[in-house]
């Protein structure tokens, strides 16, 4: 598959709006917006695809912090949405803070969802359970990540969901090519992903420090 410009497609994902009263339903297909992240799609299953092995050994603490979704698996509930970010962040009773953010081009507003992560074993296996609305969980798997954790592959509970994920808005054509291909090789179809643009990932943080 090449990577570029050419053959990005821009995507479109579709968050609540902002601080609304969210159902119990809307809050559980939030839960599959992992880009950057975000990401648990309020499956039942917190086991991994049976093609996928998640890494290991893994260090939360290197990857914590801000992740650009860059490719994601197209649902009905990530639609009209660019520029997606998840923020990982270690907390003392050992679960994970996740925060995701993405611009919604129908609202023409910034969309934002907070949720937890605990690890489904030992936490130096890349297997965990995100819930934006508990006791709701869908898996997150990290089937691949760089050694530098400069990018990583994630993916559901099944291969309908998987997100690439990169320390910053855009990867070297090359190593997209790569991790493309190891989506493809855990049964991927790669040829359905769709590509996330990143033009106001910077506004995004200014509305909030405002």
């Amino acid at each position: 598959m090449a990577a570029d410009d050419k053959n990005i497609k821009d995507i479109r994902m579709n968050f609540p709006a902002p601080r609304p009263v969210f159902t119990a339903r809307r809050r559980t297909l939030l839960a599959a917006a992992l880009g950057a992240g975000l990401l648990a799609s309020g499956c039942a299953s917190m086991r991994p695809p049976g093609s996928v092995t998640p890494v290991s050994p893994f260090d939360l603490q290197r990857y914590q912090g801000l992740w650009y979704e860059l490719a994601r698996l197209d649902h009905g509930f990530e639609r009209g949405m660019t520029d997606v970010t998840a923020e990982y962040t270690p907390q003392a009773d050992g679960s994970v803070k996740v925060v995701n953010r993405g611009f919604s081009v129908p609202r023409g507003q910034w969309q934002r969802a907070v949720g937890k992560a605990l690890f489904t074993g030992k936490p130096d296996t890349a297997s965990l359970k995100v819930s934006f609305f508990g006791p709701f969980y869908g898996g997150y798997h990290v089937a691949a990540l760089d050694p530098d954790y400069r990018w990583a592959l994630v993916l559901g509970p099944d291969t309908q969901y998987c997100w690439i994920l990169a320390r910053e808005p855009k990867l070297p054509p090359q190593t997209l090519q790569s991790i493309v291909a190891k989506a493809a090789e855990l049964g991927v179809d790669t040829g359905a992903l769709i590509w996330v643009s990143h033009e106001r990932h910077q506004e995004a943080h200014s509305q909030e420090a405002s």
